[in-house]
């Protein structure tokens, strides 16, 4: 089947974060919004269909996750990754970035030293300072050939610190770490003691000629000291429906956790989510083919089209997600002064580069899981500011 991500879908106007919200965040209610990291594509028809047959039912009740729930997560991540998940290291959680605070929560105190890799997703910084642990940033460095891990700072800073929240693939930069880099990591944290928590929900974002490691498959040293996150929120557009996988290998930090989710009572989730999730597991590869192909094409037509115009914009193009990290800095410009010059004069809505950690000043992210119309009217409307 040939899938039609040209197709505009109107959003505003159904409590859409993305769209109408554009005043509350931008000041400006005409903003072309590409920033919030969901699709402007049509939710694929599988997951729509078995939410629809679910709906059917007229009654909503309590429900619990299934074995062929569990198999159609399996087998995707057997496929995908050559990652093979018993069943019993899987716990749902209602969304991952719920999911690791609650691992913070269960496995740090008050005051311990937690490392992000900065410019990172905001949620990260939050997960840690706003359970009153102590943020150590671990900040990405720029090498010529895109980011990179910086590990003698990392070295150091893990002889003291209790975690290491990973982003495996990185939300914004567009870093699909290698085994390597990830080998790295494991071994400086397994010598430390440092427990890794590992957001994987862009794993399935990788784009063409790259690999997607998880952090469990790292050896079994490692996959004894880490927790996994798992969605398939991102990749097919169903954010929504709260519904994510911890993977938890080690058995002592399985049961702590659990008992910490189901304490909460976050161990439930929806009927919607579960039918949804199963479905796009079993039935989604071609789709999802067609996915990223169409995201990459959207990649080098940004590309391009900043080497062609906009040659002060300095950018590294992604190897996974389906965003953009573009630099600013060039136009010598303040912080607030590109802000303005974005949102009401391009009327543009992107992310603000400095809400991903200080290292993100003059930067702005950019999401491209759009139809090419949309990239190309935003291209449009940078030439005419910048």
């Amino acid at each position: 089947m040939k899938y039609n991500f040209d197709k505009i879908i109107p959003r505003a106007n159904t409590n859409c974060v993305k769209y109408d919200l554009r005043k509350a965040v931008f000041g400006n209610p005409d903003v072309l919004p590409m920033w919030v990291a969901d699709m402007d594509f049509e939710t694929p028809d599988f997951a729509r269909e078995a939410v629809m047959n679910r709906a059917m039912h007229p009654v909503y009740g309590y429900h619990f996750k299934d074995e062929p729930y569990f198999n159609a997560i399996q087998g995707w991540l057997l496929r995908r990754h050559q990652w093979e998940v018993p069943t019993e290291w899987m716990s749902f959680v209602p969304g991952v970035v719920c999911g690791f605070n609650m691992a913070v929560l269960a496995f740090t105190k008050e005051g311990d030293e937690v490392i992000i890799q900065s410019p990172v997703y905001p949620p990260f910084h939050h997960a840690v300072s706003e359970h009153g642990r102590k943020l150590v940033y671990n900040s990405l460095k720029i090498g010529a050939g895109g980011y990179e891990m910086d590990f003698e700072l990392l070295e150091q800073q893990a002889k003291t610190a209790k975690m290491l929240i990973l982003c495996n693939p990185h939300n914004p930069v567009g870093r699909c770490w290698t085994r390597e880099e990830l080998q790295r990591v494991s071994e400086i944290c397994l010598k430390n003691d440092v427990l890794v928590i590992s957001d994987e929900i862009h794993c399935d974002l990788v784009l063409p000629g790259f690999k997607h490691t998880p952090y469990a498959t790292l050896g079994e040293e490692a996959a004894q000291h880490c927790i996994v996150f798992h969605a398939a929120s991102k990749t097919f557009n169903l954010a929504g429906l709260a519904t994510s996988t911890a993977i938890i290998p080690n058995k002592e930090l399985r049961e702590a956790y659990v008992h910490y989710v189901e304490a909460l009572e976050a161990h439930l989730g929806n009927i919607f989510g579960k039918v949804a999730t199963q479905a796009s597991m079993e039935q989604g590869d071609e789709w999802l083919g067609q996915l990223l192909d169409y995201v990459q094409g959207n990649i080098d037509y940004v590309s391009d089209f900043l080497k062609a115009n906009l040659p002060k914009v300095r950018f590294f193009k992604p190897q996974a997600t389906y965003m953009m990290w573009l630099d600013f800095n060039g136009y010598g410009l303040s912080e607030e002064e590109l802000w303005q010059k974005m949102t009401q004069e391009a009327q543009l809505g992107f992310n603000r580069g400095s809400d991903f950690g200080q290292e993100g000043k003059g930067f702005f992210r950019i999401n491209l899981a759009c139809p090419k119309a949309t990239v190309e009217e935003a291209m449009k409307r940078l030439t005419t500011v910048f």
